[in-house]
């Protein structure tokens, strides 16, 4: 609630005062002469031994709780991902979205499509669902995605669309439950892979991953340093395994696809 004093004129009164006062006086209305910063004596170690062992410790336990996640999954699906030529051969490859720029997929988007591409044309897959972001009318990562498998051979009947695959979890759900997906091989970034493979598995969907190479460049250290902070929520999917953020109807886009991939 505004004071009484606290009025335009009141605050133009005492603008005037202070501009003709000067010298000393002004430096008393200088708001930065007001602000104090914290002090670095503030953080210290404690003084004692014990204290500062205890301190220790303590930070010791929360980075092992911090990488916990991430080593649980890298443990559990690492014998379950490989390259292209190691996957098994599959009905289903499933391709998590990872950004469009200028509407087109970004350049780790598109490796990993240009790995399942490979996979249909080696005939150890028969139809392609393409996961990803729709949920703004300019933004469409699935329909990105199958132009690009399209102009690389992939038939458009043997690509499926997932328009709300809004994270890995959401993906690996709506696979089991909306498209009735229940074997797949998955294609992402190595440093992403296996939470996706634990998370499908999570859901049902006998996955193998297929890790996709990359140059160890500023993007991939930082996709590897976000896994940490995607791995304590994965696992928290893991565990109490929550309906996606969207649901919906059973859809039979799979099913019809790969009808007609049957001679």
């Amino acid at each position: 609630m505004r004071r009484a004093r606290d009025t335009p004129g009141a605050r133009a009164a005492a603008g005037t005062q202070a501009a003709s006062e000067g010298g000393a006086n002004a430096k008393k209305h200088r708001p930065w002469r007001r602000l104090r910063l914290p002090r670095l004596s503030a953080l210290r170690l404690p003084r004692s031994r014990r204290g500062r062992r205890l301190a220790v410790q303590g930070l010791m336990a929360l980075c092992v709780l911090a990488l916990l996640p991430a080593t649980w999954m890298r443990l559990g699906a690492d014998a379950r991902v490989g390259t292209t030529a190691d996957a098994p051969a599959r009905e289903v490859a499933m391709v998590f979205g990872a950004g469009l720029w200028k509407g087109r997929p970004t350049p780790y988007l598109a490796h990993r499509l240009d790995a399942a591409a490979e996979l249909y044309r080696t005939g150890k897959v028969k139809v392609v669902l393409v996961t990803g972001d729709n949920s703004r009318v300019e933004y469409d990562e699935p329909d990105a995605m199958r132009t690009y498998l399209t102009e690389r051979g992939v038939p458009d009947d043997r690509i499926v669309s997932d328009y709300a695959g809004f994270d890995s979890w959401d993906s690996c759900v709506r696979a089991k439950k909306i498209f009735g997906v229940d074997r797949a091989v998955l294609v992402s970034q190595g440093f992403h892979i296996h939470r996706a493979t634990t998370l499908c598995r999570s859901a049902g969907i006998d996955a193998f991953g297929v890790a996709v190479d990359e140059p160890r460049d500023a993007t991939w250290y930082y996709g590897g340093t976000r896994e940490l902070a995607a791995s304590g929520k994965a696992a928290l999917d893991a565990l109490f395994r929550p309906d996606p953020r969207f649901l919906g109807p059973q859809e039979a886009g799979v099913t019809e696809a790969l009808a007609s991939a049957t001679p």
